[in-house]
């Protein structure tokens, strides 16, 4: 439902906020990396010419979007058996993809397992 689907995804994205921040000040080799997140979006500055990333829910559909400057745009749903954010297209997970994109361009390492 509704409600269920609101917390979800309002807690994925904090996962996402909590987990890339502390990356980008951490352990990545991204000096103009920033992160901000409002409003149910998260937006993550790479910097140096590797683009952004943007995260945002899409209630209506009750999926989180994510426009990656590595792979485009993808909508993810959550899969309750393997408790996770999927694309449908192709069954790959939100934070496997996302962690992956990120260490191949800042490095580090990025656990973001638990969305």
């Amino acid at each position: 439902d509704d409600l269920t689907f609101q917390a979800a995804a309002d807690a994925a994205l904090r996962r996402v906020e909590t987990v890339v921040d502390r990356w980008g000040e951490d352990r990545a080799t991204l000096p103009d990396f920033d992160l901000n997140a409002e409003s149910g979006v998260v937006t993550i500055a790479l910097g140096g010419g590797h683009g952004t990333y943007v995260l945002n829910k899409q209630a209506p559909n009750r999926q989180i979007w994510m426009s990656s400057p590595v792979s485009g745009p993808t909508r993810y749903d959550y899969d309750d058996e393997r408790r996770a954010w999927i694309y449908a297209r192709d069954g790959h997970a939100l934070h496997e993809r996302l962690a992956s994109e990120l260490t191949a361009i800042g490095g580090g390492e990025v656990d973001l397992s638990g969305l």
